[in-house]
């Protein structure tokens, strides 16, 4: 099939590098990424996919004082004349602001007169943009200006929504019902240091990962997750449990491969270690995290369909033998970045339709968002991006469970076992931009109703894990200032 080739005209001064261009992607109006190859040459980006549809750009962009974020633009048709990308990134995020600020008016949100005045003046530059495209460099100029005001107008509209959203969540109920929680690691802790968590946390996440329960055959560790759930069980904290299954080379066990490519033994070893943690456990847990990472990635050579059917395995098996703890299925990357690399046929969001449909009796949808890492990870967006995304999966229907990581640091991190690092970031990657993010974000999880758990992904950078910097502990085992600002939103909002 001969390649559709989108240009885009690149302004020198705009700073677009090639890793930058490297992660641009193409769109349908479903959002969903096509699969495609970007280039910047001589200052053109260039973007080859199989499809000759009109679609959306989306285009990593550093906005002056706020660092880089996932720009798109409007819905661009397919044509031989190259765009101008400023103008067009300026264009989308000025559509996106002005039909969110819609949506929410006819919510009853109240725009405050400064958001206003910020809207009217981020289209009069724009208009300014449009008209003097004569000169494509001070077209160029006015268009990112247009842009950084489009996302400051972004930013005062996301504050006016937390604030008159979680404010009309308080007068239903002084404390909400959201759990805040942690992702607890492999060890055994002092119980003043439990206690300590209990500070911020109301929930905990106990990893009962099947690779590090059972790292040789037939031979089941469970002293550490005994002793984790009956400390946490006993002073009242919600436990969840899990993943049982996770779909990537570091959630299954190193014995596993030898059945690689022999997928009736794999799914009847992995029902039976499903059926041995549920039995373990049932009733000493208020949640299953059934699997998680089923849509990225490709473990032991499974297939999608492999995949599909270990997720509905793990589901069926832990309800059969459990049928009143509520369970959900995991989603990393929930925009689908990773498509535009990929051969998969379902998006995440199609992949969890799939299972909504299939009738299984999901009690909710996990969903893993590892923020500013390449190349397994999500990149940085603004607020709201991550309220259309997180209202889309909501049209799900059940209740969405959160988890996220965002790094503290951008050196050299030895304990990390994953492959993805921090993404490069004008403003620096710091223990403060990561509780500055936590005080900006997490706020907005709250204000929906829908999003029941939220999970800080990764405990300690002082032991093994998946991304760098990304604990709410150093490796000195200090408390990061990410701590205390998690402690602050429990104490502010929640029980």
């Amino acid at each position: 099939m001969p390649l559709a080739l989108m240009r885009m005209l690149v302004d020198p001064a705009s700073g677009i590098t090639q890793q930058a261009a490297d992660r641009a992607y193409l769109s349908g109006l479903d959002q969903i990424p096509w699969p495609c190859r970007a280039r910047l040459k001589d200052h053109e980006l260039q973007i080859e996919r199989a499809v000759n549809e009109s679609g959306k750009l989306h285009m990593p962009f550093a906005i002056p004082g706020r660092g880089e974020m996932t720009i798109s633009t409007g819905t661009l048709m397919q044509r031989d004349r190259p765009y101008h990308l400023e103008i067009e990134l300026a264009r989308g995020k000025l559509n996106q602001v002005r039909n969110q600020a819609a949506e929410w008016l006819a919510m009853g949100l109240v725009l405050q007169p400064p958001v206003e005045a910020a809207l009217r003046r981020a289209i009069e530059e724009f208009s300014e943009a449009v008209t003097d495209q004569r000169d494509p460099i001070v077209a160029a100029r006015r268009a990112r200006q247009s842009l950084s005001t489009a996302v400051e107008v972004g930013d005062l509209l996301a504050d006016s929504y937390v604030e008159q959203a979680l404010a009309l969540r308080h007068r239903q109920m002084a404390r909400l019902p959201t759990f805040l929680g942690l992702r607890l690691d492999h060890r055994l802790l002092p119980a003043t240091a439990l206690a300590h968590l209990l500070t911020a946390f109301n929930s905990v996440t106990v990893p009962v990962v099947w690779r590090h329960v059972e790292a040789t055959e037939g031979n089941d560790q469970w002293n550490v997750y005994d002793r984790q759930i009956e400390w946490f069980q006993s002073h009242g904290v919600h436990v969840c449990a899990g993943p049982l299954l996770r779909l990537d080379d570091a959630g299954l066990p190193d014995w596993l491969t030898l059945w690689e490519g022999d997928f009736d033994n794999i799914i009847s070893c992995a029902t039976d270690y499903i059926g041995r943690v549920v039995n373990r456990y049932r009733g000493k847990v208020a949640l299953w995290q059934c699997a998680a990472r089923v849509n990225v990635g490709a473990p032991l050579g499974l297939q999608e369909e492999q995949k599909m059917q270990l997720a509905v395995r793990a589901l069926e098996t832990m309800r059969k033998l459990d049928p009143e703890t509520p369970a959900m299925i995991c989603f990393d990357q929930p925009w689908g970045e990773y498509l535009r690399r990929s051969e998969f046929a379902l998006s995440p969001l199609h992949f969890a339709d799939a299972l909504v449909r299939a009738g299984l009796q999901l009690g909710g949808i996990g969903l893993e968002i590892n923020v500013g890492y390449y190349p397994a990870g999500t990149w940085p967006r603004d607020r709201l991006d991550f309220s259309r995304m997180l209202d889309l999966w909501s049209y799900l229907g059940l209740p969405l469970h959160v988890m996220l990581t965002v790094p503290s640091g951008e050196q050299s991190d030895p304990l990390c076992r994953g492959t993805s690092m921090p993404l490069a970031n004008p403003l620096g990657w710091s223990t403060e931009v990561q509780a500055a993010w936590i005080k900006r974000f997490v706020p907005l999880l709250l204000a929906k109703s829908y999003v029941q758990t939220i999970t800080w992904n990764q405990f300690c950078d002082s032991d093994v894990h998946d991304y760098p910097h990304g604990g709410l502990f150093d490796a000195a085992n200090a408390a990061k200032p990410a701590f205390a600002a998690l402690a602050q939103l429990r104490k502010k909002h929640l029980h």
